[in-house]
Formats: C-alpha cells, sequence, structure tokens
C-alpha cells in the first residue's frame, strides 16, 4: 500500500467538529448513565464513531480521514469539551486504532481494516508500557503478560499489548482479538468512571508475526507523515488535546455559576478576587494552548519536509503536554475554589473534576518526564535522546 510523504491535512476536519458539537446535547444527557455502566453507552459511542472521531486518525492509503496532529489535537478537545469521558476513550481507541493500521504490515492492514471508509475496521485498545512475554515460535509468538488501564476496551474489538521477545529483548506492539485474553472488570475508580479502563491478562496465547510491530518504529506500512512520529509522540496528541477541551468546559461551567449567582446576598463572585482569579484562569489557559499548538505547528513542518522531530521537538512536545496537563489541573482548582456547592454535588462541574484529577496521573504527565524535559533543556544532557519516556544518553 502505498506511503505518501508530505504530512495530509485533511479538509473533513471542519466537517468533523460540526459532527461533534451536534452530538453535545446528547453527550451531556448521556454523562450519567455512562458512569454507572462503567463506559460509554452504546448510543453515544456509536454516534461518534459514525461521526468518524477514530477514522479521523487512520490513515488515507486504507480509507481513512488521517488528520494532521494540530486536528487530531482539536478532534479530541472538542468530544472532551462535551463530555471528558467520551473525549478520553476516543483518544485511546484513535490512538491504538489509527497506529496500528499504520505500522502492521498488508497483509495484517488488509485483514484488519478492509472497508475503513464503509466503517468494517476493528477497534483496538489496550496498553503500551508493562510489556508481556513473547516466546518466538514458528510463525508468531505465544504471548503471556497482564495489562492494565485498556481504556475504551468496552468498545473494542481487538488488543493493543506491547510484548518484549524472549531472547533478544525486543519490543514489540500486538494486535490480536479480544477473545484470546481475559478482562478483569475491575475499574473502580473516582474519575473517569466512564472510559471502561479495565485490567486484562492472557497465557501463552499464539500472535502471528505479521500481526506485530516493532515499538519504537517510526516507518509506517500505511498512511503519510503523521505516522512518522512513532507510537509515543503520537499519544501525546490526543492527551494535550484532552486537557484543553476539559480546562475550556470548567471556565464555561464556572461562567454558568457566576451568572446565576451575581446579585445575590454575599456572592463571592461579584468580588474583584473572583474576576481577577477567572481571568488568570482564562490566561492560562489561553497561553498553554497557544503554546502546544505553536509547538505542534512546528512539529508538522518538519514532518511535511520530510524529516523526523529533532531531540528537542521530541522535548518540547512532551512538556507541552505537561504544562497542558498542570495548567489544566490548576483551571480546576480555581474552578472548586469559586463554584462553590455546584462543585460538590452531581454535575457537570464535579464530573470533569473527578475526570481531571484521575487524568492527571497518566505517565505521560508525570513528574519524571518534567525532569526529563528539564535535563534536556537545560544543557545537562545536551547528547540524550529520547526512548518512549526516557531520555537516554
Amino acid at each position: 500500500m502505498a506511503v505518501s510523504t508530505g504530512l495530509h491535512v485533511s479538509p473533513e476536519c471542519p466537517a468533523m467538529l460540526e459532527r461533534i458539537d451536534a452530538l453535545g446535547g446528547m453527550l451531556d444527557a448521556e454523562a450519567d448513565a455512562a458512569e454507572e455502566l462503567g463506559r460509554l453507552t452504546d448510543d453515544v459511542a456509536r454516534a461518534l464513531l459514525d461521526a468518524g472521531v477514530v477514522r479521523a486518525a487512520l490513515p488515507q492509503s486504507l480509507g481513512g480521514f488521517e488528520f494532521s496532529p494540530c486536528q487530531l489535537i482539536e478532534t479530541v478537545e472538542r468530544v472532551s469539551h462535551h463530555d471528558s469521558a467520551a473525549g478520553w476513550t476516543m483518544m485511546a481507541l484513535q490512538l491504538m486504532t489509527g497506529t496500528t493500521a499504520a505500522y502492521l504490515d498488508a497483509v495484517a492492514a488488509a485483514d484488519l481494516f478492509p472497508d475503513v471508509a464503509g466503517g468494517g475496521h476493528a477497534l483496538l485498545a489496550g496498553h503500551g508500557t508493562r510489556p508481556g512475554r513473547a516466546v518466538p515460535v514458528e510463525g508468531g509468538y505465544l504471548v503471556s503478560g497482564s495489562w492494565q488501564f485498556a481504556s475504551g476496551m468496552a468498545h473494542a474489538t481487538h488488543i493493543h499489548s506491547a510484548i518484549q521477545v524472549e531472547g533478544s529483548g525486543e519490543l514489540r506492539v500486538l494486535a490480536m482479538p479480544k477473545s484470546q485474553v481475559e478482562l478483569v472488570d475491575n475499574w473502580d475508580v473516582l474519575g473517569l468512571r466512564a472510559t471502561h479502563s479495565i485490567d486484562y491478562h492472557c497465557a501463552d496465547e499464539f500472535v502471528p508475526a505479521p500481526y506485530t510491530y516493532l515499538a519504537t518504529t517510526t516507518n509506517p506500512a500505511n498512511g503519510g507523515a503523521i505516522y512518522r512520529l512513532g507510537l509515543v509522540n503520537m499519544s501525546a496528541i490526543g492527551h494535550t488535546g484532552w486537557a484543553f477541551g476539559v480546562g475550556r468546559r470548567l471556565l464555561e461551567e464556572l461562567k454558568s455559576v457566576a451568572a446565576a449567582k451575581s446579585g445575590t446576598r454575599h456572592a463571592a463572585v461579584d468580588t474583584a478576587q473572583f474576576h481577577a482569579e477567572y481571568a488568570t484562569a482564562e490566561a492560562r489557559l489561553r497561553s498553554a494552548r497557544a503554546w502546544a499548538m505553536e509547538v505542534w505547528r512546528g512539529v508538522e513542518d518538519t514532518l511535511d519536509a520530510g524529516a523526523l522531530p529533532s531531540t528537542e521537538q521530541d522535548t518540547l512536545l512532551r512538556l507541552a503536554l505537561n504544562h497542558a496537563t498542570w495548567t489544566v489541573r490548576d483551571v480546576g482548582q480555581t474552578v472548586h475554589r469559586w463554584a462553590g456547592t455546584a462543585a460538590i454535588r452531581r454535575g457537570p462541574i464535579d464530573r470533569f473534576l473527578r475526570d481531571l484529577g484521575t487524568g492527571t496521573q497518566h505517565i505521560t504527565s508525570s513528574p519524571t518526564v518534567l525532569q526529563n524535559c528539564g535535563k534536556w533543556l537545560s544543557g545537562s544532557h545536551p547528547h540524550a535522546h529520547w526512548e518512549f519516556l526516557d531520555l537516554t544518553p
């Protein structure tokens, strides 16, 4: 299958954002039911898939829309603005499904993605760290392992998992039917309850070699320049968009609370302190978003020129994600402080704050990643490079 060289910027993006906005009322109305279920409702999941949210991350050569990084950020941001758990779920399905389609060879890709434009393709969920064991056998691997945090698993048909090949130590990623693993229904958490981020495990399951790919690859078998980012850099795209969607919605909710309370007796939202803190939160959110998009536009220019991101760009996209996540956390604290009882009763503010608190714990925004960014930017490790989330001499 053909692999294009330049960065594809899809003309479908504006219409996609309109379709997502048209589903906003449904996402709001179904959010409480999704939390009770521990996953998105069938209607919401189907509506978002039919809108093309996952297709946005699939290679154009297979029938996908193949959005650019900035377009994918906007897509996840828009879904997350309407429902943070739906945004997280779609982000995970986008990443696992899109990268699998890009990196598997022609035979496996044709099997799993026979009719992308018509909706006929696999959906993948799983976990890419803490690899399982892969024992080489004729034609493939016998895979055993236990993995966690498989966001979106309720809606997946196939598993995405990291594996380490016994003997060589090579890290690979597999795609296998969900029926080959045992799911553990243990997602009992405070936030992101509707993402079905469960555990799963298997023992000595056969996976054909063509249904695996090198975890560090930046050479897509299908699709264009965006997939030269590699799996880890691709993951930063969705997490960045998620943070901004959540931050924007929380500020909008606080604005609505302020409008309802203004003019009432002892209304805190009528104080100069509230106005100053709201303005500060707005500035921080807009600034973080502007800088993140600047970083990603630079990465897009590099990809479009046929090159790979530099170590500086790899560092900055990780730092921009960390900054976005923790800036939005601070925005959330401002919202919690001034929303009063609206922040503790069941409703959008409560739900988004709980989801935000859980989302900040993701490994991609961990203190260790921030420290590694500082090591390179400060000049203490000038010749190091990134391997996954580690800075390696």
